[in-house]
C-alpha cells in the first residue's frame, strides 16, 4: 500500500518541473561543479612528460592501473591533479566509522549530536591528509623511477607532486561539499559517478572495436555481455530499492483533551544496509601489494612480486580474497551503521514495540536476528555482483570492461537512485508550497 506522500509523487510531471525554479537552480550548480572536476583531469600534474607516462600506462590498464584510471575519470593515465580522486577520503570516512564502534572516546564524541558529527568529520579530514600524501608520495617515487617520464627528479620534484595530489583530494572534497550543500545529491559520490560515466563510452567503444577486429571477444560474445549488463543492472536497482519491513505498534496517547488512537508504523531494513563500502574497503586493502610494489620498483624482493602476481585481478587467490573481504566488510559495516540495541532504545523511548516482543533486550534480539539474515543475503548479493567481472576476466581475458559488475555498477546505480529521489523530494516540497499558497489566497478571499 503506497503513502500519501508516494500517491502525490507519482503525480509529478514536466510541468511541475518546469515551476521549480530553486531545483533548476541547484541542477546548474551541480552541472557545473561536475564540469570543473572534469576540467581537472585533463590538467597534468608539473615536472612530468604525459605523452611518456600515457605510453608507459598502456601496458598496464588492464589491471589495477585502469580500475583506479576508470574511478579517476581518466586522470590517472594522464596522471592529472586530480589522480588521487576523492578516494583517500573514502578510506578515511570508512576507517573513522570503524574506529568509532570500538574506540569508547570516538563513540562518545559521535554520540554529541551536530558538534559530535562535525568533530570526527574534522578527524576525517586530517587522516585524509594523512592517506593523501602517503598514497601521493608512493606516486612521486614511482614516477621517478620511470625512464623519461619525470624532467627533473629529486626532492623538489617530490614536494610538488605531493603537495599537488594533496591539494587535489582536499578541493574535490570541498566540492563535494558546496554540491551537497547547494546542488542536489551526494557531491562525493556524484564526483565518483562522474567520473565512472565519463570512461563509460570510451570502454564500450574499446569492446565494440574488438568485436569488429575479432581480438578479444566476438561479437556473439559482445551480445551475451550487453543482455548479462542489463540484466544485473535490473538485478541490482531490485536490491537496492528491496525493504523488509517491521511494523511497529504505538499505544494511545492522552494529547490535551483527546485521546489518540494508536497507530501503526513500519521500521524499513533495506537487503543491503551497507552500501557499496564493504566493496570498496576491499578493494583498498587488494591494492597493497601492487602499491607496496610500484613504489620499490625494481628493486622489489621476489616474496613481494610473487605477492603481486597472485593478488592480480582475475587471478584465484585474489577472487577468493576479494570475496571473503567482501562478506567480513558487510557484516562488520551493517553492524556499525545499524545498531540494533540503539534502535530498540529509541522505540522504547516513544513508546513504540514490534507485536509479540517486549521493548527492550527482547526487541533487540528480534531485530538482530532479522538483520542477520538480511546481511546474509546482502553480502551474497555483493560478492555476486563484484565477483562476476573477475570470472568473466578470467573466460575472456582483461578486455571485459569492469562496468559488467563490480563496484562501479553499483556506484552509478545507487547514486543515480538516490539522485533520482532527492529530485523527486524538491518537486514534492514545491509543490507543497504551491498548495500552501494556494489555500492562503482562498482564505484571504474569503
Amino acid at each position: 500500500m503506497t503513502s500519501a506522500a508516494e500517491q502525490f509523487a507519482s503525480n509529478i510531471n514536466f510541468a511541475s518541473f518546469a515551476k521549480a525554479e530553486e531545483l533548476k537552480k541547484r541542477l546548474l550548480f551541480t552541472l557545473g561543479a561536475l564540469i570543473v572536476y572534469r576540467l581537472g583531469t585533463f590538467v597534468p600534474i608539473p615536472g612530468i612528460d604525459p605523452v611518456a607516462f600515457s605510453q608507459g600506462f598502456q601496458s598496464q590498464q588492464s589491471g589495477l592501473l585502469g580500475t583506479l584510471n576508470i574511478f579517476a575519470g581518466g586522470a590517472v593515465e594522464r596522471m592529472a591533479i586530480f589522480a588521487l580522486n576523492i578516494m583517500p577520503y573514502i578510506s578515511a570516512s570508512i576507517i573513522m566509522q570503524l574506529m568509532s564502534a570500538v574506540i569508547p572516546s570516538l563513540e562518545a564524541i559521535k554520540k554529541e549530536g551536530e558538534q559530535g558529527r562535525r568533530q570526527i568529520n574534522q578527524y576525517t579530514r586530517y587522516l585524509t591528509v594523512f592517506l593523501a600524501t602517503m598514497q601521493g608520495y608512493f606516486i612521486a617515487v614511482s614516477l621517478q623511477g620511470q625512464a623519461g617520464v619525470v624532467s627533473s627528479p629529486g626532492p623538489f620534484f617530490l614536494l610538488t607532486t605531493v603537495v599537488t595530489l594533496v591539494g587535489g583530494v582536499m578541493f574535490l572534497l570541498w566540492l563535494g561539499e558546496q554540491i551537497t550543500a547547494r546542488g542536489v545529491g551526494n557531491g562525493v559520490s556524484l564526483i565518483i559517478f562522474a567520473g565512472i560515466v565519463a570512461e563509460l563510452p570510451r570502454a564500450i567503444a574499446g569492446l565494440l572495436d574488438q568485436g569488429r577486429t575479432g581480438a578479444g571477444v566476438g561479437g556473439g560474445a559482445i551480445l551475451i555481455i550487453a543482455a548479462l549488463a542489463l540484466g544485473l543492472i535490473a538485478f541490482v536497482v531490485f536490491i537496492e530499492r528491496s525493504q523488509r519491513r517491521i511494523i511497529v505498534q504505538y499505544p494511545r496517547r492522552q494529547v490535551g483533551q483527546r485521546m489518540t488512537q494508536g497507530e501503526k508504523s513500519h521500521l524499513p531494513l533495506k537487503l543491503n544496509v551497507s552500501g557499496v563500502i564493504p566493496p570498496i574497503f576491499a578493494s583498498s586493502l587488494l591494492l597493497l601489494p601492487a602499491t607496496a610494489f610500484g613504489a620499490i620498483g625494481e628493486g622489489a624482493p621476489v616474496w613481494l612480486e610473487t605477492l603481486q602476481f597472485m593478488f592480480a585481478p582475475g587471478r584465484p587467490l585474489y577472487i577468493a580474497f576479494y570475496a571473503a573481504l567482501i562478506i567480513g566488510f558487510t557484516f562488520v559495516y551493517t553492524s556499525v551503521v545499524f545498531n540494533v540495541e540503539d534502535v530498540a532504545d529509541n522505540l522504547k523511548k516513544y513508546g513504540g514495540f514490534i507485536q509479540g516482543y517486549r521493548p527492550g533486550a527482547r526487541t533487540s534480539e528480534y531485530l538482530d536476528f532479522v538483520l542477520t539474515r538480511l546481511t546474509v543475503i546482502g553480502a551474497m548479493y555483493l560478492t555476486f555482483v563484484c565477483i562476476l567481472p573477475e570470472v568473466l576476466k578470467a573466460g575472456y581475458g582483461q578486455s571485459i570492461p569492469v562496468y559488467i559488475g563490480g563496484t562501479s555498477l553499483l556506484i552509478v546505480v545507487s547514486v543515480t537512485l538516490d539522485t533520482v529521489s532527492q529530485i523527486q523530494g524538491h518537486l514534492v516540497a514545491q509543490q507543497y508550497e504551491s498548495l500552501i499558497k494556494k489555500s492562503k489566497l482562498r482564505g484571504g478571499r474569503r
